[in-house]
């Protein structure tokens, strides 16, 4: 199989930072990500008109998917926002989006599939992940701890650096507009870069 025959969704991907290396290499990648994709409601569209359950894609029918990488929204379970209360409307809305990201790894089993998130309280909800790194674990000269789930090789090739420079949380990325959490959440390209060469 080449590897344009080989898809990848990146899930709640933002930028595709994550999926670049994918990209890169010529891989099928598909951006799941708002305004144009809900992974909530994949594999169909958002629409604005109400629709019978006809009008939404069957799951079934989307073709075999090579792998998996989610990064689900974060605000609400991240360490980092632990000091400000949240209601169950709004975990019950964050962990939809969970949910949505394992029920489309569950229906469509890939090779290999891997969800990310801040250290915080998402282990409460979906246990113990199978990794954490920091970024200058891997080369990106910086701290934040984030833990993995999924079932993906974990012998990442590590190549440690002094983290000298703040990390996005700490940054000129204040406010809450959709342009700064995706400043704050991008993926470290060189764990990206280490994830691909490991999980190709």
């Amino acid at each position: 199989m080449s590897n344009g025959d080989k898809i990848i969704l990146d899930l709640c991907g933002g930028t595709g930072a994550w999926s670049k290396p994918y990209k890169d290499a010529g891989y099928d990648v598909r951006l799941v990500t708002l305004p144009e994709w809900d992974a909530r409601l994949f594999p169909s569209r958002p629409s604005v008109s109400p629709r019978t359950p006809k009008g939404f894609t069957d799951i079934t029918n989307y073709p075999e998917v090579y792998g998996i990488l989610a990064a689900p929204v974060c605000t609400c379970f991240s360490g980092s926002g632990a000091c400000w209360p949240r209601t169950d409307t709004d975990i019950l809305n964050a962990l939809s989006i969970v949910d949505a990201c394992l029920r489309i790894v569950w229906a469509l089993k890939p090779n290999f599939w891997a969800m990310e998130n801040p250290v915080g309280k998402l282990r409460k909800w979906i246990g113990e992940p199978v990794m954490s790194f920091n970024p200058c674990d891997y080369g990106d000269p910086y701290k934040k701890r984030t833990l993995l789930w999924g079932d993906f090789n974990i012998n990442l090739k590590r190549n440690p650096v002094l983290p000298i420079i703040p990390s996005p949380l700490h940054q000129n990325y204040g406010g809450k507009s959709v342009r700064t959490k995706e400043a704050r959440s991008i993926t470290p390209p060189r764990f990206a870069k280490a994830f691909f060469e490991a999980n190709r």
